[in-house]
């Protein structure tokens, strides 16, 4: 009788798909000083946004659940999401961003990701 060997999917196997794809999706999509990248960070805890100008190598704007504004804040981890979205959008406007690309990380397009891509939306940051 033979006996397969279980392969553990644990956060290790996750994090590794996250990369992968994220590498697959930066093959595509990066910032210029006219148009620079939105790139969404998704830990278990914590949402960080950056906007990220490629060619210079610079960061813009950048905000995070861990900002002090937004810290210990009421409501599920999708409304802190939308906080940070709605932060980092009037920080890149502040910046003279106007429109940026969009750069989900690996993450699927839903849930947090989503919330906080359309709080900067509404925020009047263009994709």
């Amino acid at each position: 009788m033979a006996y397969g060997v279980k392969i553990a999917k644990g956060d290790a196997y996750k994090r590794a798909a996250i990369k992968r794809r994220h590498v697959r999706i930066r093959k595509h999509v990066s910032g210029t000083p006219e148009r620079p990248r939105l790139v969404v960070t998704r830990s278990n805890r914590n949402v960080t946004a950056q906007v990220i100008d490629d060619i210079a190598g610079h960061t813009l704007a950048s905000a995070s659940t861990l900002d002090v504004s937004i810290r210990g804040g009421e409501g599920d981890k999708s409304a802190q999401a939308k906080q940070v979205g709605a932060l980092v959008a009037e920080r890149a406007k502040a910046a003279g961003v106007e429109t940026v690309v969009f750069d989900r990380g690996g993450n699927r397009y839903a849930g947090r990701i989503a919330a906080l891509a359309d709080a900067a939306r509404e925020a009047g940051l263009k994709f």
